[in-house]
């Protein structure tokens, strides 16, 4: 039975990861920071699909010491999501150490650092890694500076470690565009959406499963590493 970690796998997209692998087989740790609630809700669910199939932990991600526990807790891992973001406008001018520290933290420092501690458990297993990264990746959302700087961050954080870590390991990347619309201080408003949907081909947003089926399919293709698939409904084309 193989194991998979989801990083902020407690709601949105990374929830539906979560169940997506569990009903292929794999046996799910969900991470979680605030969320205890709702990630031993999940864990429940999954449980009761398949006994002792799911566990939860938390870990604040931007914490060193709280990553090396996290890994240490962990005794074999096949596929490593590292899809926990914190996303929010951030205008140049306004921005000063504590947000750079805080975006950059989540987003980029921690996936790498825990991709680093637990090289060892996923060179057993011949793993694989596969970074949630986003389409303002290459192309900058305006007034979210520090977001699109991470974001280009783990792009090319991918692509270092596929280099890094064959042949053992694989490393890959999804980038998501409009799936789920941001919430709290990042929401948007109705003209807002409407705009962005009309940049999208398909003429829609897109599903949390579009993402988690993507994530499935890189985890099971053993000769696939260094990628990233943008999962967008064609909105790059018109970007």
């Amino acid at each position: 039975m193989k194991t998979a970690l989801i990083t902020g796998g407690a709601q949105r997209i990374g929830a539906q990861i979560a169940q997506t692998l569990h009903n292929n087989g794999y046996n799910i740790i969900i991470h979680y920071r605030h969320s205890k609630q709702t990630a031993e809700t999940l864990a429940q669910t999954l449980n009761v699909q398949r006994s002792d199939s799911a566990t939860i932990v938390q870990a604040e991600l931007s914490n060193l010491d709280d990553i090396q526990a996290l890994s240490q807790s962990i005794e074999q891992l096949d596929v490593l999501v590292n899809n926990a973001s914190v996303f929010y406008p951030t205008a140049v001018e306004e921005v000063n150490q504590d947000i750079w520290n805080n975006i950059m933290g989540t987003n980029l420092m921690a996936p790498f650092f825990l991709s680093q501690s637990l090289t060892a458990a996923l060179k057993k297993t011949s793993g694989c890694i596969i970074n949630i990264v986003d389409i303002h990746a290459e192309r900058p959302l305006k007034n979210h500076a520090i977001y699109n700087i991470s974001k280009a961050g783990i792009a090319m954080m991918t692509k270092t470690l596929a280099k890094e870590l064959a042949p053992e390991i694989r490393v890959c990347g999804v980038s998501p565009g409009s799936i789920l619309w941001p919430e709290n201080e990042a929401s948007l408003t109705d003209e807002q959406k409407n705009k962005m949907l009309n940049k999208i081909a398909l003429g829609k947003q897109g599903d949390a499963t579009d993402i988690a089926n993507t994530v499935l399919f890189l985890a099971n293709s053993p000769y696939i590493t260094g990628q990233i698939i943008s999962v967008d409904g064609g909105r790059t084309l018109n970007q």
